[in-house]
Parts: C-alpha cells; structure tokens; sequence
C-alpha cells in the first residue's frame, strides 16, 4: 500500500518540504506492527498509558474496603453465610471487567472513547501521580480502620469459637407418632442423651437450653454447630406404635451435614424410661468411640420411673427457665407435683431449692423460702449422692443464701467434677467465684458456663455481671444485650446495660434501657441510679423514694444508690440494714465499683470483716 512520507530539503536559505511516496507491502506493515506488539517494553507502556495500573489498583482497594464492610454489616442483619461468598465472587469478576474496561476505553472530553481511536492528548487527566495517591491512601486508611474496628469491637464472648473436635449438641429427637401427647416422651429421651453424654469425660456437650431451641429444625448444620460452637449433631426421630418404640438416632458432622454414625433402635414399650436408659448408654457408648476413640466410665442422671413425675418435671424446668420471679412460682408447683408422684425424684428436689433461693432473693422473703431450698438441696443429695445438680443446689444454698463460703465452693467444685460439661455446675460456680475476689479466675469458670450453653440467659447474664465489675465495659454492654435478647423477659435483663452506661457517662442510654426493665423492683432501682447520672434530681429523688417505699428484698440496692449519690451516711446506714437481713447483695462488697467512694471508710472495712469472705490468695 502507499504510504506519504515528507523529506525536507534546504533551499535558497528557506526550508521547505517534498513529498516522495514509497511501496510498503501490507505484509511488511504487519511485520513492524507485530515487532511492536511483541516488545514487552510497548505492552508494559501501554497498560500504564490506558490507566490499567490504576484501575486494578484501585478496585483491589475498594474492593478490600467493601468487604470489611460487609464482614460488619451481614453478621448484623444474620444473613446466611452463602451470601458473603456470592458477595466475594461478584467482586473478583468485576476486578476482570473493569481490566478490561480500562484497556479498550478511555474518557475523553465527548464520553468514553474505543482507547484506539484516540490520541493521547484527548484524554481527560483525571489520574495525575498525586489524585491517584490520594485516593488509594484514603481508601485504604478507611479499610484499615474498619478493620480495627471489628477486631476491637468483638467481645471474646460473642466470637464464636472454634469448636473443639470433641463436641457435641444433642438436638431435640423430633417425635413422629403423630400424637402431640408423647412429646414429652421424645424430649425426655434428648435430655436422658445430654445427661449420658455429660458424663464423658474430655466431650464437650452443650446444655438443654441451648440446644431446644433448634427444636424446629429451621438452620442448617452448619449454622447450629456455628452457634452452638459444637462439629458434631446428634439428632433423630421417636415413633411410638401401639406397644413398640422406634428410636432412630443419627450422628452428624456439622460443617458439612455428612452422616458419620447412624443406629436404629426396636423395643418394645413396657418402660419407657428403660428404654430411655438403654438408648442413652448405646449412643453414649458408640459415642465414645466415634468422637474420642476409647472406652470411659459414665453413668446418667438418675432420673425417675414415673412418667407423669417426669412430665411435671419437664413442665416446671419450663417455666424455671423464663428466669421471673411469676414462673419461678409456677415451676414450683409443678416440681411439687413431680414430688408428689415420686418422692424420690432428686432433680426435681435440686430444681426446686434453686427456684426457692431466686424466689426468696427477689421477693425479701429469704427467712421463709431459704430453709426450703435447703431442705430440698439436701434431700437431692442424699437420694443421689452422684447427681451433680444435686451438689450443685446444696453448694448455691450454702455460699448464696448462709453465706457459708467455703462449705459452698467446695460443694459446687464437686458437682463440677462429677459433671464437667454440666450447665448447672457451671454457672453456678461462675456466679460466686467473682464474690471472694477472684476476678480472672469467675471470668473464666463464666465463659466456660457460656460455652457449656451458649443461647441460655443465665450463663450470658452472669458473665456480664463478671465483666462490668472487671471495668469490662463494651463486652459486658455486649453480652448483657445478647442475654436480654435470649429471655426478655428475666427479671433484672436490663440491669446492666444501664450500670455499663452509667459508668460510660451516657445517662440518656441508661434511663431508655432502665425503662424497659421487666421487673418492678429492679426498674424502680435502674431509674433511681439513671435519673441521677442524668442529673434531672428531682425524678431520681422521686424514683429513690419509690424504691424504698415497694422495696421487696432490695436494701442493698438503696445504698448502692445513695451511694453513686455521694450521700455516705445514708449509704452505710442501708448497708447496715442489708447486712441485718442477709441480703444477698452483700455478696458484692468487695467488688462492687458503686461504692468505691466508701471503700476508706472504717465502716465499710468492718462490714467486710463482718462478712468474713474467704481469703483471696
């Protein structure tokens, strides 16, 4: 083809220009085309010419930015775990696109333009050296701190960690005999499976409260064992037909739903707790060998024989469980009725003396209630020495209600040992150690609580009672949320949610969680103490006056306020009266950072002496 090429020429002192034309093939032109296209010098210039450095390193950026966004955000609203994944995949395309992009196209001042039928002097110069600095720098600082931000913000409690390999959530066996009536035989079953496992020394197994409430069956495996912080399931099936019984029970890994253990059981129906018991120590047994690979002891729960006792004990652990003073009284009565058919039904014995102790702590009436729950304590442990829940309600009787300390410690470590993975043992041990001046070693003993049963309010309320007398205040913010999300309900759910905001200096937050406080007595104290910190003191001298006009079991509450007061006298004068009639808020003296403001005064220092705790070191 022809090609113009100009070749100047001096003439007269003039310069001037001729035009010779000269053949050059197409094959030739070709040739220098793809002698240019080949040098790696041209290419690696032409990427940073059309921008494609930029672009890539840009969207990396961004796109490290948006995730951290999302790994904030998705948690939040609980999406499902596929969603994050999707979210991921959409970026690393798009990162190919907009390469892509960024090689064919460029912006010039009439729109985006095919980057080949351009020159360089129509593009826009919107990457100088420095814009584009600045925009990578800011971009990224923001990743950065977002991703502090989740790492700061995250308690360790609300962290799901990572399941241990020898774990396990046994789910509540779904009763397909079609009659609503033999639920509770299907439910007994799962608790019987709890208990047997529980006894497996080095397993961990996670308690009823938790695991009943995947009863419907609604999340996949994967996100149960998350949450329950467990690699194995033991689900499965009940069916009751005329006199035989079809148990089928199934062990799954949790990550993945793979069936790892199956077994089907054939009885007939002439005792069902029999079979309950058989069943329990057969799973217990090809358990062990599953999950731990060797044989150990274990022994269940001694439970009853009775299955109307057994049905009023299911029917009042219920209501135990709701954590307000109004069911505690209804899981009395059906713990008499469980009694009354079986007078030797030690775990109703030992529910019902911790029901008596919460019920004689909320109500001032320890002098009737107490001696009850001592009864009942000691009557679990001399029915079945063995049962840890049994020294569990004698060591909380001894240590919370007689101040006892030593006696009750002791109890509780050895319901601790004849179950380790017990709910019962655990929590109670968490929620006294913090009381002798123990703060890192109750911290831990509650975490372990927690993860013995991770969706129960309980075990959540007590380490966020731990954590804010520790000064622990965003993880205890967090984890008193988490337990008030779990049973709103439970009285005493919002209490500190509004200590931590107090101490925070928020007082508008304190009073909106003191108003959604479900119980009476402890709203009157919650607004008391943020009417105060909000400074508005005619509402908190009317709210103190309330407190103490219905007070109900709460004398260490008055002081605790005139003392976040500053009104000394009136604070030791209602620790005095507190001390007098055993409340059980006198527990906290050592710890409790509302009366630091007295802990000089000679007064305080014999009223610790007075309460004789145990020594520290």
């Amino acid at each position: 083809m022809p090609v113009v090429r100009s070749a100047p020429r001096i003439d007269d002192g003039r310069q001037s220009s001729t035009f010779r034309v000269e053949s050059i093939s197409c094959s030739q032109l070709r040739r220098v085309a793809q002698h240019k296209s080949m040098d790696p010098r041209n290419f690696f210039g032409e990427l940073k010419r059309r921008n494609v450095y930029k672009v890539a390193i840009t969207y990396a950026v961004v796109a490290w930015l948006l995730i951290q966004a999302a790994s904030i955000l998705l948690p939040t609203f609980e999406a499902p775990t596929w969603v994050m994944k999707a979210f991921v995949v959409l970026l690393t395309l798009g990162f190919v696109i907009s390469v892509m992009i960024s090689w064919a196209f460029e912006m010039t001042p009439e729109g985006m333009k095919r980057t080949a039928d351009i020159s360089p002097s129509d593009v826009i110069p919107y990457w100088s050296k420095r814009k584009f600095v600045a925009v990578i720098v800011s971009v990224a600082l923001l990743a950065t701190g977002l991703l502090v931000f989740e790492l700061l913000r995250a308690p360790r409690s609300t962290i799901a960690s990572k399941p241990d390999n020898k774990s396990i959530a046994v789910l509540p066996l779904l009763n397909e005999s079609g009659d609503p009536k033999d639920e509770y035989f299907s439910d007994g079953l799962s608790e019987e499976l709890i208990a047997a496992l529980a006894q497996i020394k080095d397993l961990k197994v996670i308690g009823r409260s938790s695991s009943f409430r995947f009863k419907d069956r609604k999340e996949e495996t994967k996100t149960i064992g998350e949450k329950l912080g467990v690699t194995t399931l033991l689900e499965g099936t009940v069916r009751k037909q005329g006199e035989r019984v079809r148990i089928v029970a199934e062990l799954i890994n949790a990550a993945d739903g793979i069936e790892l253990w199956t077994r089907t059981f054939d009885r007939e129906l002439k005792d069902i707790f029999a079979v309950q018991q058989e069943i329990a120590a057969a799973v217990a047994s090809s358990l062990k060998t599953t999950l731990l690979g060797s044989e150990q002891g274990s022994s269940a729960n001694p439970t009853t024989k009775n299955t109307e006792a057994h049905n009023a004990y299911l029917q009042g652990h219920y209501y135990f469980q709701r954590r307000n003073l109004e069911d505690y009284r209804k899981a009395v009565g059906h713990y008499d009725e469980a009694i009354r058919l079986d007078p030797d039904y030690a775990l109703a014995y030992a529910e019902r003396s911790e029901s008596w102790t919460l019920i004689g702590d909320l109500t001032g009436e320890g002098k009737t209630a107490w001696p009850k729950a001592r009864s009942d304590a000691e009557k679990a442990v001399s029915i079945a020495p063995a049962l840890a829940e049994a020294h569990a309600a004698l060591g909380w009787v001894r240590f919370f209600t007689e101040w006892k300390f030593a006696e009750g410690l002791s109890e509780l470590k050895r319901a601790k040992e004849l179950s380790p993975a017990n709910p019962t043992a655990n929590d109670l041990l968490a929620r006294v150690i913090v009381y002798v001046g123990k703060p890192d070693e109750a911290e831990k003993q509650a975490r372990q609580a927690v993860e013995s049963d991770p969706l129960a309010n309980a075990p959540q309320t007590n380490l966020a009672r731990v954590l804010w007398y520790e000064g622990k205040l965003d993880e205890a913010d967090a984890v008193a949320r988490k337990s008030a999300e779990l049973q709103p309900s439970a009285a005493s759910s919002r209490r500190w949610q509004v200590l931590v905001a107090i101490r925070r200096g928020d007082s508008e937050t304190a009073l909106r969680e003191a108003r959604l406080e479900p119980d009476g007595s402890y709203r009157r104290f919650e607004l008391a103490v943020a009417q105060y910190a909000r400074g508005d003191r005619t509402a908190a001298d009317a709210a103190l006056a309330d407190l103490i006009a219905h007070n109900q079991g709460l004398d260490y509450q008055v002081a605790q306020v005139y003392a976040v007061r500053g009104e000394k006298e009136k604070a030791f004068e209602w620790l005095q009266i507190a001390f007098d009639n055993h409340d059980t808020g006198m527990l906290a003296l050592l710890v409790d950072p509302l009366l630091r403001g007295l802990s000089d005064d000679p007064r305080y220092k014999a009223l610790v002496a007075k309460m004789n705790f145990p020594a520290t070191r």
